[in-house]
């Protein structure tokens, strides 16, 4: 069900002028309603390229995230989320289902999460949990860490700030050297630093 409110035609996210913002609800197939916000011009593909409705792709997302070859609870969706091998081999597993990381990027802004981390699109679809914003999300990580030299805490809390500006995509194991080199003058200072690669 959608409903404008009698709202004018708004310009979001730098979208055409005159696209009218509607909020969308939409009722899961375990009784569950998640909330988003659309705008006319949302359009979104199944896997063999067939044009679908925002309320269809969302219900297929849903019906896909249900199959217990992707993650069977909240707790599994968690540990699959925390690693950078496991996460991409989800988001892969998505994106050959026909969900791509862009459409994902895309729910995020609709259900008003841009703060937030694509693990909250996948929660938010799947069991109707509210998304957290990625800065909530470190503070309360790093806050249980504990036994850090200060040297360790400080480039903790350095990838903290990179998660929050710019999301989990900082946390790949790719993007280890670069992190190491904007925070130290080189790799090999970095690890010399925080105790040797082991414990980097």
């Amino acid at each position: 069900e959608t409903g404008g409110g009698g709202e004018p035609p708004v310009n979001p996210g730098g979208g055409e002028p005159g696209t009218r913002r509607e909020l969308v609800k939409i009722k899961l197939a375990d009784g569950k309603e998640i909330q988003l916000q659309t705008i006319s011009s949302t359009m979104f593909y199944s896997v063999d390229g067939k044009p679908l409705s925002l309320i269809e792709f969302i219900e297929s997302l849903y019906n896909t995230l249900v199959l217990p070859d992707f993650f069977k609870d909240e707790t599994e969706l968690r540990q699959l989320w925390s690693q950078p091998k496991t996460r991409q081999a989800l988001l892969t597993k998505l994106e050959n289902a026909g969900f791509a990381k862009s459409d994902l990027i895309e729910i995020q802004t609709l259900i008003d999460a841009k703060e937030s981390d694509l693990f909250d699109v996948l929660e938010y679809i799947r069991f109707a949990l509210t998304p957290i914003t990625r800065k909530e999300r470190s503070t309360t990580s790093v806050s249980k860490l504990s036994e850090l030299t200060s040297d360790q805490k400080a480039f903790i809390d350095f990838l903290a700030d990179q998660y929050e500006a710019r999301g989990v995509d900082e946390l790949e194991e790719s993007r280890l050297e670069r992190l190491l080199e904007a925070k130290y003058s080189s790799v090999v200072e970095g690890i010399n630093v925080l105790g040797g690669v082991e414990v980097v």
